[in-house]
């Protein structure tokens, strides 16, 4: 959409930072590399060389319909097909059993559904990216503004550092249990680091060439785990002894669900970021189908097998996983295949480095998304600084700090949520086509003067804080509701609050100012 007639040069001065030429405010989008070339001064033949050599010089800037050059939507599967069949989803599977008592039709009766409501949700945040050319945290400024924005920018640094750290110490840990006292658990973790960053530093079109292939090893491999437990003996009836009944089963249901759906929404605040290069006229039912569908399947298919582990009923296997947790079950289970299944033990703690490039990439994007000073340092900067800072953090935590963090990740996850619902009401209700906005004028993007206030977005993400707070049922601290429930509903209350409280609040915003 174009500029508005009524674009004052003062904004465009505004959007393009400290220079008094307002025609550069384009020339960031079409051209990053010359602009950001032509900042550094003397740094600036180098950043050319670099940028020329193929390292990805986009950031935040939105991509211009004109530069558009990627065409396989393909992409959205594969993507997040490889993304998500990886070693650390089958922990998740896990859960059911092994903390919330399910049996095995139960688990997975409710992967199924809460899965599906999780894919939905992250499948329409996905159709933004080719729909506006910008990245996800980005398109948050059109329903919460600028600070909103920025405030969505911290909570998915946070949420991405977090997820990046579990991802490296889990990994790093699986390295070291293929041939116990060989490779000690810090370089372990910092080989899942280094791995994860080369194509994050590169850029864009290396993330998608790696995740376009990465899914076919870890895919076998995972078949071949199911295989290998089959062989042991799976009993889909022996949980049932286990399982609690009366109000306790919904409730378990109910907890193990959030947790599922969590594992579909996580990627939500980073879903546009690998589409935005999309062709604007791409259908988004096609990028809604395929997006789903490669969430879907895979995060489907390792969790049901994660569950489909606890039901064997070998005292051999069961006294691996109490002993070593997933890691000791999955190499009890590879032990028939001996140096093969260590090779396979190899490959499974690698497929994590997949699951962690979303991870890092995005968490830089995320960085200059916080403003614009953060914004004019060039991307690779960035992706180098997150990789430094959850290494670091995975190294001296590698003890003690996954459990601590695990349980400040499913409380941080919640806000995942509220901003679902806060974007999904602004795209359907108020950015439709006969609607108060009538559309995205994405030249907007980046001029805080004629994004929304976001006093609406900002105080319906507060009401969504306040309903996870409530809902809220952890080890330390269990909320009114979630006392009353019995089970973790923070996910479910935080998305209700802010659906209740967004629609009026953004509709008063709107007739008040316009914007």
């Amino acid at each position: 959409m174009s500029t508005s007639p009524d674009y004052s040069l003062d904004d465009q001065e505004k959007a393009v930072y400290s220079y008094e030429d307002a025609g550069v405010a384009r020339e960031i989008d079409a051209a990053p590399d010359l602009v950001i070339a032509r900042r550094f001064g003397r740094l600036g033949p180098f950043l050319s060389r670099l940028f020329a050599s193929g390292i990805e010089s986009r950031g935040v800037e939105r991509v211009p319909e004109n530069q558009r050059e990627s065409k396989n939507a393909w992409n959205n599967l594969l993507m997040w097909w490889s993304v998500n069949t990886v070693f650390d989803t089958i922990p998740i599977g896990m859960l059911a059993q092994s903390t919330f008592t399910l049996s095995f039709s139960n688990a997975v009766a409710t992967i199924l559904c809460f899965g599906a409501l999780g894919g939905v949700a992250t499948a329409f945040i996905a159709t933004l990216g080719p729909l506006t050319g910008l990245r996800t945290m980005v398109i948050t400024r059109f329903s919460s503004g600028y600070i909103g924005g920025t405030i969505y920018s911290v909570l998915n640094i946070l949420t991405q550092l977090g997820f990046a750290t579990t991802t490296v110490i889990f990994g790093g840990q699986a390295l070291a249990n293929v041939n116990p006292g060989t490779l000690p658990l810090i370089p372990g973790i910092i080989i899942i680091g280094v791995c994860s960053l080369v194509p994050c530093f590169i850029g864009y079109d290396v993330v998608h060439v790696y995740e376009r292939y990465a899914w076919m090893v870890t895919m076998i491999c995972m078949l071949l785990l199911c295989g290998l437990g089959g062989k042991a003996g799976y009993d889909i009836n022996t949980q049932k002894l286990l399982e609690n009944t009366g109000h306790a089963l919904p409730k378990d249901i109910l907890s193990f669900g959030g947790i599922v759906f969590g594992s579909f929404t996580g990627w939500a605040p980073v879903a546009a970021d690998y589409n935005c290069r999309l062709p604007a006229d791409i259908p988004p039912m096609r990028v809604f189908v395929l997006t789903f569908f490669g969430l879907f399947i895979p995060i489907c298919f390792v969790e049901i097998l994660g569950a489909a582990f606890l039901t064997i009923t070998d005292p051999t296997y069961i006294a691996a996983f109490r002993v070593g947790s997933t890691g000791g079950l999955i190499a009890r289970v590879l032990l028939p295949w001996s140096h093969f299944g260590q090779f396979i033990l190899v490959l499974l703690a690698l497929s994590v480095i997949a699951n962690n490039i979303p991870n890092t990439y995005s968490a830089g994007l995320s960085i200059q998304a916080l403003g614009r000073p953060l914004a004019i340092i060039p991307r690779f900067f960035w992706v180098l600084v997150v990789f430094v800072a959850y290494t670091v953090i995975g190294v001296a935590g590698r003890e003690h700090f996954s459990v601590i963090l695990s349980n400040f990740l499913s409380v941080l996850g919640d806000w995942t949520a509220f901003f679902i619902v806060i974007v999904a009401e602004e795209h359907f209700i108020f950015r439709r086509k006969n609607g108060p906005l009538g559309g995205y004028n994405l030249d907007d993007y980046d001029t805080p003067s004629k994004l929304p206030v976001g006093i609406a977005g900002i105080l319906a993400g507060c009401f969504g804080v306040a309903g996870a707070v409530v809902g809220m049922s952890e080890v330390w601290y269990t909320g009114p509701l979630g006392k009353m429930a019995g089970a973790e509903i923070g996910f479910e209350l935080a998305a209700a609050f802010s659906a209740v409280t967004y629609l009026p609040l953004r509709a008063l915003e709107i007739r008040l100012i316009g914007r």
